[in-house]
């Protein structure tokens, strides 16, 4: 019961942790460096932990629902990004990073917005894991295309971070799953709120760390974020909606459209740009997306 109300917690405290981190920064940015990936890597490992083989036949059931939502995912949110990064004028540094996490896939806390919101968990779950997996190819092309024009983008590089902190990770849990299940079982439970508390922490971490930056120039990008997650909220349900005509799917669409992994954006940043300003936008995007993610419940939550 505990471990459910830090997860329904979850806007609030990675809000808390963020302003605290602005406002004294060594508070967090201990946590730094290996520990951002090893924290990255601790929460694909619990969603790997929470998936197994009959997850996916919402793939099978209904595939014009998770196709629909990857198509969107990985085609209208980049866009944005570019877009948004062009139209606000955003230094190189940050367009880079706003493109980055719009490339990148859904995260974990869109699986909790959607069990708040009365969504389809299950379809939430199964399109999660469907686009961290497209990701370890999808984000560093995509990132790689859109972002060429402001800095050189190291795409090997990109594609072997995403291979170590998404696949390891995932397929060490969906075995642990598989071969000890007792183990798993009794393990599950404290999988969402140690996420909460890890992306948290890593937020905070790189919000305390670019303090400066933040504080000097970052209202563009704040402005560029809010409007990049709320247009993704908007189209995922509208399009959705428009085309499936079920408002469950829209909602749980809308919600996978709208989150994005921003953990891995920053762990992404860090490790293949020597500048720390491009994991700022993914700090950034994890706090805006998570508030208008806890919006989105009280909106949608007893609407069928």
């Amino acid at each position: 019961m505990r471990s459910h109300k830090i997860t329904a917690s979850f806007p609030w405290i990675v809000t808390t942790f963020s302003i605290i981190g602005l406002i004294y920064p060594p508070l967090f940015t201990w946590f730094q460096g290996s520990l951002i990936t090893l924290g990255l890597g601790g929460i694909m490992l619990g969603m790997g932990l929470t998936l197994k083989g009959s997850d996916f036949i919402q793939i099978v059931k209904h595939p014009k629902w998770v196709f629909l939502g990857l198509a969107m995912q990985f085609l209208v949110m980049p866009l944005l990004g570019w877009m948004l990064a062009y139209l606000f004028q955003l230094p190189p540094l940050f367009a880079v990073g706003m493109i980055l996490v719009a490339s990148c896939p859904g995260g974990t806390a869109s699986n909790v917005i959607a069990y708040l919101a009365k969504a389809e968990v299950a379809l939430s779950v199964t399109m999660t894991a469907c686009s961290t997996l497209a990701a370890i190819f999808m984000t560093p092309f995509l990132t790689l295309q859109l972002s060429g024009s402001y800095l050189e983008i190291p795409a090997e590089g990109l594609f072997y971070s995403t291979l170590k902190v998404v696949l390891l990770p995932i397929a060490a849990g969906i075995l642990v799953n598989r071969y000890f299940p007792k183990t798993t079982e009794k393990t599950v439970p404290y999988a969402p709120p140690i996420a909460v508390l890890l992306i948290s922490l890593i937020v905070a971490s790189i919000v305390g760390q670019g303090k400066e930056i933040i504080l000097s120039s970052g209202i563009q990008l704040i402005l560029a974020l809010i409007i990049l997650h709320l247009l993704g909220f908007t189209f995922g349900f509208l399009i959705s909606l428009g085309l499936l005509k079920n408002w469950k799917v829209a909602k749980t669409i809308s919600i996978e459209v709208g989150m994005q992994n921003s953990g891995l954006g920053v762990v992404l940043a860090r490790e293949n740009f020597t500048n720390p300003a491009v994991a700022i936008p993914a700090a950034i995007s994890s706090l805006i997306h998570s508030l208008l993610g806890s919006f989105f419940v009280k909106l949608f939550k007893n609407k069928k």
